[in-house]
């Protein structure tokens, strides 16, 4: 397949690389990063589209995806179907979807999850919103980037699934630290603590498989000196959609809401900028009470 690809940075640059690994033919542009090998470079998002099947899109934020989309759509190939798979707000998901279909586009939003690792591994989920036909005609090139995709819905289904998932990860992680934190002041071991909460009904993904604790559980960035596997910024980027979108359809969410300010503080106050979301284990551990 002829696979245009746009946005070649930590998340991107893998994914195309591995397209192409499978034998796709990949012609990318980023204007700050040079394309994997095996990828060939084009010099515009008009270069990158021209005469694909399929465009595959991975972009910091749904402004730039709006302007990205207003370069690319014109020059594709009528038939042909653009996949974002960048996490932006649901409002300019289903603005370029629709921007696409007026153009004789299939269009999709298929955000991932997974981090960096899972796109050098080629392991990612897609969550995924659109028509059928253009699902079904990038399926094959999911299966090659991840493990899992799931059709949720039409335009702006994947976008909604994400920013809902990232909602309940942020307020889990915050719940896992603050125990952590806890039974630290309580007195009780972190790997008797890991051992019941685990297999007990407190048990979460983020206790189980990203404990943040380090030395205790699977390895994780906690190992690593809360290195990024998945940045604390992009967590409070995606606790703000997800606030967003809950002000747009007058929705309660109150824990939601909570974690995006501690997030905020942490990121923006605290010194969590650049570290993994994890890191607000030693932020609990250090505070007391009162502060």
């Amino acid at each position: 397949m002829r696979i245009g690809f746009i946005g070649l940075g930590n998340m991107g640059g893998p994914m195309a690389a591995n397209l192409a690994g499978a034998g796709h033919e990949v012609r990318g542009f980023d204007p700050s990063a040079e394309p994997p090998e095996g990828v060939a470079r084009a010099a515009s998002a008009e270069e990158a589209v021209e005469g694909a099947e399929v465009v595959l899109t991975m972009l910091p934020n749904g402004e730039i995806l709006r302007s990205v989309a207003l370069q690319a759509i014109p020059a594709m190939a009528e038939g042909a179907v653009l996949c974002d798979c960048s996490t932006v707000d649901v409002e300019s998901a289903r603005a370029v979807a629709s921007q696409a279909e007026a153009a004789g586009l299939g269009a999709l939003d298929a955000p991932v999850s997974g981090g960096v690792g899972g796109a050098a591994a080629g392991t990612l989920t897609f969550m995924v919103g659109g028509g059928d036909a253009a699902f079904e005609k990038v399926r094959p090139l999911f299966e090659i980037m991840g493990q899992k995709a799931v059709h949720c819905g039409e335009a702006g289904a994947g976008q909604s699934a994400k920013i809902c998932n990232n909602m309940i990860l942020g307020a889990t992680m915050i719940a896992t630290c603050e125990a952590f934190a806890l039974a630290d002041k309580l007195g009780l071991d972190r790997q008797k603590m890991f051992d019941v909460v685990s297999t007990s009904s407190g048990s979460s993904w983020s206790m189980n498989t990203y404990c943040p604790a380090p030395g205790v559980g699977p390895r994780s960035p906690a190992d690593n000196d809360y290195r990024p596997g998945f940045a604390a910024d992009l967590m409070l980027k995606d606790l703000r959609l997800s606030q967003q979108a809950a002000e747009a359809v007058d929705a309660d969410t109150p824990m939601g809401e909570l974690a995006m300010r501690l997030y905020a503080a942490f990121v923006e106050q605290e010194g969590g900028r650049g570290r993994d979301f994890s890191a607000m284990l030693p932020r609990f551990s250090a505070r007391r009470r009162d502060s």
